[in-house]
């Protein structure tokens, strides 16, 4: 059990994830005035928490196991995977969710009855921007990990 905090790996891809979402709360509280704890830890939004992740992950296994290592290969394969999902389904679900929101918002306006009892998840995928900067964030806490 030890041996996991003795992990550059791992150590370094949460790191990146914890960098991420802090300054994706911190960005959402400065454009909306507030802030929402939910941000620390939910997805979407600005930058992407995930592509941050994975893409430490590749670039630390990068420089532990070499840039030709099986480790390397399955990390970059793993990424291209979450950040195409990131920006491709998730994202579509999250305008899909903030579409049938303001359905249901009008149909209460008009019927005066609630529909649901609760809104849908509007933060979950991300734009190319946001997967962009996330993974450029995770690719440059990686170089500062193993600097």
């Amino acid at each position: 059990m030890l041996d996991l905090f003795h992990n550059k790996i791992l150590i370094c891809s949460l790191v990146a994830w914890l960098v991420a979402q802090v300054l994706k709360a911190a960005i959402y509280a400065v454009i909306n005035r507030g802030i929402d704890w939910k941000r620390f830890i939910g997805d979407g939004g600005m930058p992407s928490g995930h592509s941050a992740t994975v893409s430490a992950l590749a670039v630390s296994a990068g420089f532990s196991c070499g840039w030709a290592s099986f480790e390397f290969a399955i990390a970059v394969i793993v990424a291209i995977i979450v950040m195409h999902d990131a920006m491709g389904v998730r994202h579509e679900t999250g305008k899909q969710a903030q579409l049938l929101t303001e359905i249901s918002n009008i149909l209460e306006n008009l019927t005066n009855r609630e529909l649901a009892e609760e809104n849908l998840k509007l933060f979950v995928g991300h734009t190319p921007f946001q997967v962009m900067i996330g993974s450029s964030l995770g690719i440059i806490v990686a170089l500062l990990f193993f600097a």
